[in-house]
């Protein structure tokens, strides 16, 4: 057993040495998840926070000074780019329907982006952001946090060590029992403003977990099924007057189809009356995989995933602990993107991967719309 898990150490890379220039930075949107960036941002000593944007009049001054900070504030996007000649990056912390936009526009203006999770809300919008960025040179980065998480990573080298075998289906999702996200306001469940609810929200992350441990394969087919069923009932939301203006899905699922020969069985809920919708689990020809589930999609793992394989033609069972985290994970979501800048890195989660992703989602939304398997198409940019 030592020598399989040994296969899974970690190789440490050499530290990297900083010149002392400090990366200019803007944050576009002062929602809940702009304090999560701001707050990693001013960890690091060569980065400097400089100018904040928000569509709400006063918003952006008022959330960097109860940060504890000091800037320009804005009231757009295109305001706060426009104004800022010096600006290296920018965080756009915006709800859904705005991602592709203010990202887009960024680029437009030669300045790198690391951009929240979902990617956007369409794969048009996918397309459009990507051939921004190709043309730019510039950095995009998708927020996936979880990509740092040291479970994560031992998800994907178990799969790319071979002791699964060839890898041909693949069961993930994840959920929450009451978990529709109204306590900062409806931004999340308007379709106005989120456009996608729990498949755009902690879907893009459980499906990233199994595509980025397999290579992320391209996706062929898909049929899903996507509905609002908890989101009109004033007990799953903080306040009753918010059931008028829900309208996106609190529950979706998919069987897709993806190259290679893989079969991937996906669901996730923000509210179902169970405790999971089953773990992950990564069937090959030689071994399969069990990732416990997380009562409330975390970013991580329930508990010790166990390999199930033969020795010597016994069904043996190779239990892997818990990896610990040295760090947090969104504090090197952030170091990353600002280490991709600084030394000239490729983007720490590339689009050319997250664009599968986002094709899964719309393709889950149209499929469910149409009441049919479609193929996912994906088009040259």
């Amino acid at each position: 057993m030592a020598s399989i898990l040994d296969a899974f150490k970690e190789k440490h890379e050499e530290a990297k040495v900083y010149n002392g220039k400090k990366i200019k930075v803007g944050i576009i949107g002062c929602g809940w998840i702009a304090e999560a960036h701001l707050k990693s941002y001013l960890k690091c000593e060569d980065v400097e926070v400089v100018a904040f944007a928000d569509l709400v009049p006063g918003k952006a001054e008022a959330f960097a000074k109860a940060n504890g900070v000091e800037g320009r504030y804005y009231n757009s996007d295109k305001e706060l780019i426009d104004n800022e000649k010096d600006l290296d990056a920018v965080s756009v912390c915006t709800y859904n329907r705005e991602h592709a936009p203010c990202t887009i526009y960024a680029l437009e203006h030669g300045v790198n982006v690391l951009l929240e999770k979902p990617m956007c809300v369409t794969m048009e919008e996918a397309v459009d952001i990507c051939k921004a960025e190709k043309k730019s040179g510039k950095i995009l980065s998708i927020g996936f946090q979880p990509r740092f998480d040291e479970n994560m990573k031992m998800v994907k080298k178990i799969c790319e060590s071979g002791v699964l075998g060839k890898i041909y289906y693949i069961q993930t999702g994840g959920g929450r029992r009451m978990g529709i996200p109204t306590p900062f306001g409806t931004s999340f469940i308007q379709e106005d403003t989120a456009g996608l609810g729990a498949l755009g929200d902690i879907g893009c992350y459980s499906l990233d977990m199994v595509l980025n441990a397999i290579g992320y394969p391209k996706p062929l087919t898909v049929t899903g099924f996507k509905a609002g069923l908890f989101g009109k009932k004033p007990e799953y939301l903080q306040k009753p007057e918010y059931t008028e203006v829900f309208g996106v899905d609190d529950f979706a699922a998919a069987y897709i189809r993806l190259e290679g020969g893989v079969t991937l069985d996906f669901r996730i809920a923000w509210a179902m009356h169970c405790d999971t919708p089953g773990d992950t689990i990564i069937m090959g020809t030689e071994g399969g995989l069990r990732i416990p589930s997380t009562e409330c999609w975390n970013g991580s793992i329930g508990g010790p995933m166990t390999i199930y394989h033969n020795i010597a033609g016994e069904c043996v069972e190779t239990v892997i602990p818990e990896m610990q985290n040295d760090g947090d994970n969104f504090d090197k979501k952030i170091r990353s993107f600002i280490d991709a800048i600084e030394f000239n890195l490729p983007s720490p989660v590339p689009t050319s991967q997250i664009i599968y992703n986002q094709a899964i989602i719309s393709g889950i939304a149209k499929s469910s719309d149409l009441g049919r398997e479609i193929e996912i198409e994906i088009p040259e940019f």
